[in-house]
C-alpha cells in the first residue's frame, strides 16, 4: 500500500522565487517578444533558451514541435510561454503518473539516500526526516556514511535539533552494519520509517557502487521493506548529473530523484532531461538551506515557475 504524505512544514517562499536564476532567461525572452510576430528568429531564440536551461537537445526538439502545434498561426510571440508551460506539464505528467514517496502502512519502511559527494545527501536526509516527522510519522536516522566522520557528526547535529535519534557506527566501519542495526532497532520499537544516509560515491568507482548495492541487500534481508531508493542530484551540475544518474539507476535500483540546490542554478530544465533519458521521476526539490526547503515536485507548478 502506498500513500502520499503532504508536507506539513511551511514554505517561506514560492517556487517562482527560488527558481529565479533558471527563470530569468525566459522572462527576458518574453520582454523581447512583446507584441512581436512569430518568425524563425523567435523559434531559434526559444530553442537556445531551452538548451541553456539544460533541457537537453532531444527534449528541446520535442517541446518545440509541441509548441508549434499548439500555437495559433496568427498568435504573437508572447503567447508562446503559456503553450510551452502546458507542453512541459504534459510531458512531465506523461513521464510519471505517480510521484508520491512509497510507504507501506503497518510496518517499518526504509528509505535509502544515495549519490556522489557534495550533492547534499546528509542535509536532504535531515530535511526529509523533518517533513515526515511533521506528518506524524516516527523516524529513525542511520548515519551509514562511515567514511566521512563529518557526515555522521552533521547528521547527529540535525538529529539533536529535530529530536530524532541517529544510529551511528564506528568510523570506517561497515555501512551495511549501521543500516542493519538501525532497521532492527526501528522494527523492535515499531518506528514508521528509517532514513539511511550513505557515503558519497563516485559513480565510476565499481567497488564503491558494489558496496552500495550491499547496503541495499542487507536492508532487504530484514523484515522492513526498502520502499524508496532516492538519488540525490545537484541541479547545478546540469547535464553532467545524468552520467551519475545512469550508473546509480543501473546499480542501486533508484526509485526517485531528489534535485537539490535548485535555487542556485540556471539549469532548472535538467528535470526534463533526467526524466526523459532515465525514466525515473523527480519526487522532491531542494530549494534552500533551511529544513523546510524541501518540497514535493509538482509538474504544473514547476513549468509555470520556469517559463511563465
Amino acid at each position: 500500500m502506498t500513500d502520499e504524505t503532504e508536507s506539513l512544514v511551511p514554505r517561506r517562499f514560492g517556487l517562482r522565487d527560488r527558481f529565479s536564476k533558471s527563470r530569468t532567461p525566459f522572462l527576458e525572452m518574453r520582454r523581447r517578444w512583446r507584441a512581436r510576430k512569430i518568425d524563425d528568429e523567435v523559434w531559434d531564440e526559444l530553442e537556445e533558451t531551452l538548451l541553456l536551461a539544460d533541457v537537453g537537445p532531444a527534449t528541446t526538439a520535442d517541446l518545440l514541435d509541441s509548441v508549434r502545434a499548439g500555437i495559433g498561426k496568427d498568435s504573437l510571440a508572447d503567447g508562446i510561454s503559456e503553450v510551452l508551460a502546458q507542453a512541459i506539464t504534459d510531458r512531465l505528467r506523461a513521464n510519471a503518473s505517480d510521484r508520491s514517496l512509497n510507504f507501506s502502512t503497518g510496518t517499518t519502511n526504509v528509505w535509502l539516500l544515495v549519490g556522489v559527494n557534495g550533492v547534499g545527501k546528509t542535509t536532504t536526509t535531515a530535511k526529509l526526516a523533518a517533513r515526515e516527522q511533521a506528518a506524524g510519522r516516527t523516524v529513525l536516522l542511520a548515519a551509514a556514511d562511515t567514511f566521512r566522520a563529518a557526515a555522521a557528526e552533521q547528521l547527529g547535529i540535525w538529529g539533536e535539533q529535530l529530536g530524532i535519534e541517529v544510529v551511528r557506527g564506528q568510523d570506517r566501519g561497515d555501512p551495511g552494519a549501521v543500516a542493519f542495526d538501525a532497521v532492527q532497532s526501528a522494527l523492535a520499537r515499531h518506528f514508521d520509517l528509517v532514513i539511511v544516509d550513505t557515503a558519497g560515491r563516485l559513480h565510476n568507482k565499481k567497488n564503491l557502487m558494489e558496496e552500495l548495492a550491499k547496503v541495499s541487500r542487507v536492508v532487504q534481508r530484514t523484515a522492513a521493506p526498502l520502499s524508496e531508493v532516492l538519488l540525490v542530484l545537484d541541479a547545478t551540475t546540469g547535464q553532467n548529473g545524468l552520467a551519475q544518474a545512469r550508473e546509480f539507476v543501473a546499480s542501486a535500483g533508484v526509485t526517485g530523484v531528489v534535485l537539490t540546490k535548485v535555487d542556485g542554478t540556471a539549469k532548472g530544465g535538467i528535470v526534463l532531461a533526467i526524466e526523459s533519458e532515465l525514466g525515473v521521476p523527480v519526487k522532491l526539490l531542494g530549494i534552500g538551506e533551511s529544513v523546510e526547503d524541501l518540497v514535493v515536485f509538482d509538474p504544473e507548478e514547476f513549468a509555470a515557475a520556469l517559463v511563465e
